[in-house]
């Protein structure tokens, strides 16, 4: 173990996070050469007043700082050069995570890339310093190794013993190195504490997260509800077909699965599409109430005996309830197919006190009494309470003396703050 920890900075020589590093390191000194320019002067650099390189661009970097657009570019900077692959990173950590890549939207997150900024500046200038100082020592000790040269070294004989000189040519590189991979690493560890994101924005991306999260789930619900629809009818229609053994009934039931399994094929695009739309992109529409009488084709072809009553409202719901009520409506009449078969169905739909009001009843085949009288079910059930409570609506479901009932009730307004942003 602790021969590990000391060759790891040897080790880490070869990886390309650390040349990307001491670039960023030396591009941190580039405000104090431009300032060198001016003063103390190029030819002064090398002397005492040279120091002041290192306070002379501060207010000049706390100024840039104070621009919103300043927090971005090194954010981005940062990203790129400090963490720039899996590699450089601890596992699972993401670098968007822990260095924000946004404009400063506060006082506080301007203060923290002036800070950033200084230390940067003092880092690059030490790194430069030494990328210039240590390789030129290295020179020197290996001319002294070769023909007894004198050594810049302080003390009162700068001269070394050849062979001395020879066996420390290699240090100061070797030193220079081992400075840079750990100022490299120093700054990797700093970097999320002043560019990482605010309180702000860790609120927005854990909204953004729960948003996406959301919208799967409902994608989710939505292709479990059309396409399992669409498989129940085929599967019902096709045994029903075996069973009748008439070739007016197969051709029926044929037709029949036929056109239930274009529209599936039309619900399943509506998904694809809104899977495929980006960040401001208007989504697919989706059937609403409108067309509910597709549905109750399709439980009638299917062999139900199905009767309706449907208000001539429903052309005029919120968008959100009249989608939501399509697919409550879909499920509950996929379930009477699965459950209960081609059996007596009743669908009522009404607008009672400001809410929707969706009801669909059917008997419960006598085998299957016992096993769903707890009113608990799989995901369909489960689906549409979560499509009601969505909309600030209820939903019951269960069995009530040998019948199977749905009842659902979706408050009108639920749908306009579903929709608001």
């Amino acid at each position: 173990m602790l021969r590990s920890r000391l060759t790891a900075p040897v080790r880490r020589l070869g990886r390309a996070v650390t040349y990307t590093r001491w670039l960023h390191l030396l591009s941190g000194a580039v405000p104090a050469g431009l300032c060198a320019l001016v003063y103390p002067g190029a030819s002064a650099v090398q002397e005492a007043r040279g120091l002041w390189l290192l306070l002379i661009p501060v207010p000049l970097l706390v100024g840039w700082a104070m621009v919103p657009p300043a927090r971005l570019a090194e954010g981005l900077q940062a990203r790129l050069l400090l963490l720039p692959g899996e590699h450089a990173r601890r596992p699972g950590e993401d670098p968007a995570a822990g260095i924000a890549a946004a404009p400063a939207a506060s006082w506080g997150d301007r203060g923290l890339t002036a800070l950033w900024l200084v230390l940067r500046l003092e880092a690059g200038c030490a790194t430069a310093l030494l990328c210039v100082g240590l390789p030129a020592l290295t020179g020197e000790l290996i001319a002294a190794a070769a023909d007894g040269r004198p050594v810049g070294l302080p003390g009162p004989d700068p001269v070394l013993p050849r062979p001395v000189a020879g066996l420390l040519a290699p240090l100061p590189l070797l030193v220079l190195a081992l400075a840079v991979v750990g100022a490299g690493s120093l700054l990797a560890v700093v970097a999320p504490r002043l560019l990482g994101p605010s309180a702000a924005e860790r609120l927005a991306a854990l909204e953004e997260r729960t948003e996406r999260l959301l919208e799967h789930n409902r994608l989710a619900r939505e292709l479990h509800d059309s396409i399992g629809h669409a498989l129940t009818v085929a599967v019902v229609q096709a045994g029903a077909a075996r069973a009748a053994g008439s070739p007016e009934f197969t051709e029926r039931a044929l037709a029949a699965v036929e056109e239930t399994g274009r529209r599936a094929m039309e619900d399943l695009e509506r998904v694809l599409l809104l899977l495929r739309a980006g960040p401001g992109e208007r989504p697919a529409d989706r059937p609403g109430l409108a067309e509910a009488g597709r549905l109750l084709e399709s439980a009638r072809a299917a062999g139900c005996r199905l009767t309706a009553e449907l208000p001539a409202e429903l052309g005029r719901l919120p968008g959100p309830v009249s989608r939501e009520g399509y697919r409550i409506l879909q499920e509950a009449l996929t379930n009477v197919l699965r459950h209960a078969g081609p059996v007596a169905v009743e669908v009522r739909v009404g607008l009672r006190a400001g809410a929707l009001e969706l009801e669909v009843d059917n008997p419960l085949p006598a085998a299957d009494r016992t096993a769903v009288a707890s009113g608990r079910g799989g995901r369909g059930l489960r689906g549409i309470r979560e499509r009601a409570a969505l909309l600030g609506g209820e939903a019951e479901c269960g069995a009530d003396r040998g019948r199977w009932r749905v009842r659902v009730r979706l408050p009108l307004d639920g749908g306009v703050r579903a929709a608001a942003p």
